[in-house]
């Protein structure tokens, strides 16, 4: 286990990177950083999003808002990166992993939130998980990055589920539904490399 990454991470995750994942990220590390980017973006947006949504929950707006802070810093440094290795900053085809875990979410409160909120907690680790893969396999620069972001993803992870356990209460039956189906996503096959993409079919497509 990474020591940087919490046991937490692992134990709560149902199934790890693949390696096939692996292997093909270090033959498309500028889609990978582009999607990086694109990410840390979206992970923005998203906690903005809570913030306006609820601002009456004043602890969990203020905690969004500088979780979004943090996430636009991160985005600022991929492309800081991307510029040093000649990497052009492109719009690139996501995976439909998000987006297929917040569908899942509950429309109606109060399980939106706490739906919203575990998604969230399930990105963060997935991301931080997919981290701590990336630094064993990369160049010493990217793998050095990567070490530097393990810790606050691991942070942004316990934030969410702390804010989706004190909102909602028990939230382990729930929790397990979302843990098994972004399993299922991340074991998966999938026609498009990306950040959170699945294992790559051998006819991935790669357009922008």
């Amino acid at each position: 286990m990474n020591d940087v990454v919490p046991d937490s991470i692992y134990e709560l995750l149902g199934t790890p990177t693949p390696a096939a994942w692996l292997e093909h990220a270090v033959t498309e590390l500028p889609r990978l950083l582009n999607d990086h980017a694109n990410c840390e973006k979206k992970a923005a947006s998203s906690a903005l999003a809570i913030m306006f949504r609820y601002p009456q929950d004043r602890p969990l707006a203020a905690a969004m808002s500088r979780l979004a802070r943090e996430e636009l810093r991160h985005y600022e440094q991929v492309l800081v990166l991307m510029q040093r290795r000649g990497i052009e900053h492109d719009s690139v085809r996501p995976s439909a992993y998000a987006q297929r875990l917040h569908a899942a979410c509950r429309r109606s409160e109060p399980g939106r939130l706490t739906d919203t909120l575990l998604v969230g907690a399930l990105i963060e680790a997935r991301s931080c998980e997919r981290f701590a893969a990336l630094v064993e396999v990369l160049d010493d620069e990217l793998a050095g990055f990567y070490r530097r972001l393990l810790r606050s993803e691991a942070r942004h992870f316990q934030s969410y589920l702390r804010f989706a356990t004190e909102r909602a209460g028990d939230t382990g039956e729930r929790l397990a539904q979302l843990v098994a189906l972004e399993a299922e996503l991340i074991d998966g096959e999938d026609t498009v490399f990306a950040f959170h993409s699945g294992r790559p079919q051998p006819s991935a497509r790669q357009e922008a």
